[in-house]
């Protein structure tokens, strides 16, 4: 079975929704994904979301940042699939236990692997309502592109590096192996509502 890299951007801001607390009045407008069985990246529009649901219904794991938090809940009002029962790994939310607070998704690429995002969610949310899907779709799969080469990293070495508000950088062990074990075990490991 598949593992997924997944990222999503939305049509709107929580300040559109009137807060956080609103999280499930997000519309998507993009997923992006990173199949490893297929060895390549696939998006998926709003209306396209039904062929989404078959991918990650065939999943044995999806990997994201912030994805238990955001990604997930955000999608699953648009599936009739349990998402709820798919093993799910989150790079922020280990990265958090390890360090004890949260770390951005630029943050933790620019120290560990050289490279941050191309932009920010607040501009992909432009980008959507200027009609520029294809900017969008390519913001989306460098976010994923990311998020795949921070596991894979995690992964290989046992370790990520983050950087202090001073500069400095150094390096917090994960042990991501135990983390999917345990991830993959559990029946329920999403909290949606």
């Amino acid at each position: 079975m598949d593992t997924l890299v997944l990222d999503i951007e939305t049509q709107n801001s929580f300040f559109d929704v009137g807060g956080k607390q609103n999280l499930a009045l997000l519309k998507v407008s993009v997923v992006g994904v990173y199949s490893y069985d297929a060895n390549g990246f696939f998006t998926f529009e709003e209306p396209e979301l039904a062929e989404l649901e078959r991918m990650i219904s065939g999943a044995a794991r999806i990997v994201g940042f912030n994805i238990k938090k955001f990604d997930m809940p955000v999608l699953a009002k648009y599936f009739s699939c349990a998402v709820d029962k798919i093993p799910v790994f989150d790079i922020l939310e280990e990265v958090s236990n390890v360090c004890g607070f949260r770390i951005g998704l630029n943050s933790l690429a620019e120290s560990t692997l050289g490279e941050g995002k191309s932009g920010h969610g607040l501009e992909a949310i432009e980008l959507f309502r200027q009609g520029r899907m294809e900017d969008l779709k390519k913001y989306c799969l460098d976010d994923v592109r990311l998020t795949r080469d921070l596991y894979e990293y995690g992964l290989k070495n046992g370790r990520l590096i983050i950087s202090s508000r001073d500069g400095r950088k150094y390096p917090i062990e994960v042990n991501w192996q135990r983390a999917l074990a345990a991830a993959d075990t559990q029946e329920n490991n999403l909290r949606l509502f």
